[in-house]
């Protein structure tokens, strides 16, 4: 099949599928022009922190607990670099069909908040967001902007204690309330799988697809390179989130072109 005709065919798949469940990662948020942090181009691609450690080191649940002021040094550098960043036509388009269709689900494992901020509600953060801080010592939270104007690390106004992004940190444990929302989700059935801009390596990304697969569900992969869910997809779209989103949206909607 041509692109066109794939793109085609999966218009027709959304069209008729009232309860989605799109998977998204680092690749729709890089078309708002977020750096990763590891893949080419990466803050950290192919080479140490400042302070000799990789970022997997850094950003640990083992370096908060042990030397926060280490793992919020290069979680400020990587929001200071994301500071600014909007939804892109592709996460507002996503937020667009979840206001047409309320079974539209999103499990994203970005923590920039961009679906969110989209307009997303039925939204799975199975890694957290940065804008949300808690307190390691006590109940406190709170919602911020960015980090502009924080000391680093910031200190709890409840009880002194140190503040961290409520975020999953390397060698720490998914949140439970996030993994049963995914469960009952595919418990309770969706109609089409669509994941976008993510490799694919975390079991609880591919997952859903793998369970497509075995039930019968068709699924949608939108990612340029080659992830470890290609060969099982229904379909493949070889684009990046921000050029396929609009193509689907235009022949779902030709008489209601939502601006880039």
């Amino acid at each position: 099949m041509t692109e066109t005709h794939i793109l085609d065919a999966v218009a027709r798949l959304v069209a008729d599928a009232p309860r989605i469940l799109f998977i998204t990662g680092a690749g729709i948020s890089a078309d708002s022009g977020l750096p990763t942090y590891r893949g080419i181009g990466g803050l950290y691609h192919e080479r140490l922190t400042d302070d000799g450690l990789t970022i997997e080191e850094a950003l640990s649940g083992e370096m908060m607990e042990a030397r926060p002021e280490v793992a919020w040094k290069y979680i400020a550098e990587i929001e200071a670099n994301c500071r600014g960043a909007v939804p892109n036509i592709a996460h507002r388009i996503i937020a667009a069909l979840e206001h047409e269709h309320p079974g539209v689900w999103v499990l994203t494992q970005n923590v920039d908040g961009l679906h969110r901020a989209a307009g997303s509600r039925n939204l799975i953060e199975i890694h957290g967001s940065v804008h949300r801080l808690r307190c390691t010592e006590c109940k406190h939270a709170r919602s911020v902007t960015d980090y502009s104007g924080l000391r680093i690390p910031p200190a709890c106004p409840a009880c002194g204690g140190v503040l961290r992004p409520d975020v999953v940190l390397f060698g720490e444990m998914l949140p439970e309330i996030g993994l049963k929302r995914l469960a009952a989700l595919l418990d309770d059935g969706v109609d089409l799988v669509v994941s976008i801009g993510t490799t694919s390596v975390f079991p609880y990304i591919s997952g859903p697809i793998w369970w497509a697969d075995q039930v019968g569900v068709p699924s949608v992969e939108i990612n340029p390179g080659e992830t470890g869910v290609s060969e099982i997809v229904t379909h493949r779209l070889r684009l990046r989130a921000a050029e396929a989103m609009p193509e689907l949206w235009r022949r779902l909607h030709p008489e209601r072109p939502l601006e880039d």
